[in-house]
């Protein structure tokens, strides 16, 4: 399996079940496929088996156990017989893992993306701060975080001081 972000297996049976995994969407923002979130590690055909590799965005994720149900249904109906999902913890996700168009869709569907690197060097220093985060309804930087604890454990609640709004923000880790 890969370290760091994952990526589409070159063979052909194994990129057609990457591609299948690829579409599924996480069930707590269903603007993202797996794929966007980077929580799609491997997929890959073992004899009669498709196998697909996820990573959950933290230990607890309750979202996981749907996820893997979507994939299995998704390769079932595509005509896998035996469908095979596999949870690991390592490496740890990262918000580092989401691509890029995954966090244009998340600022598209209102939830501020996650802001900064978690490479290591990449936030190097003593203090890390966070100065502002963008708003995603009007794109003001004149922000604050309401609370850490948003609708989820990946999410923050902030509120923009210009149009008034509260929006949520995905966490950076």
């Amino acid at each position: 399996m890969p370290l760091g972000p994952s990526r589409r297996p070159e063979a052909p049976a194994d990129a057609a079940l990457w591609d299948l995994a690829a579409t599924v969407c996480d069930p707590e923002i269903p603007v993202l496929t797996l794929s966007d979130l980077g929580v799609l590690r491997d997929a890959y055909v073992e004899g009669a088996e498709a196998v697909v590799v996820i990573t959950p965005t933290y230990s607890g994720c309750p979202a996981m156990d749907t996820m893997a149900d979507d994939v299995v249904a998704v390769a079932t109906a595509a005509g896998y017989g035996s469908v095979r999902v596999e949870k690991v913890l390592r490496p740890a996700w990262t918000t580092d893992w989401m691509s890029p168009a995954g966090r244009d869709k998340l600022a598209e569907y209102g939830i501020a993306p996650p802001s900064g690197n978690t490479a290591p060097g990449h936030n190097g220093g003593p203090v890390r701060l966070t100065l502002s985060v963008k708003c995603p309804h009007c794109g003001s930087l004149k922000t604050r975080e309401m609370t850490r604890f948003g609708s989820t454990s990946c999410k923050a609640l902030w509120v923009c001081s210009e149009c008034l709004e509260p929006f949520d923000y995905f966490k950076v880790h």
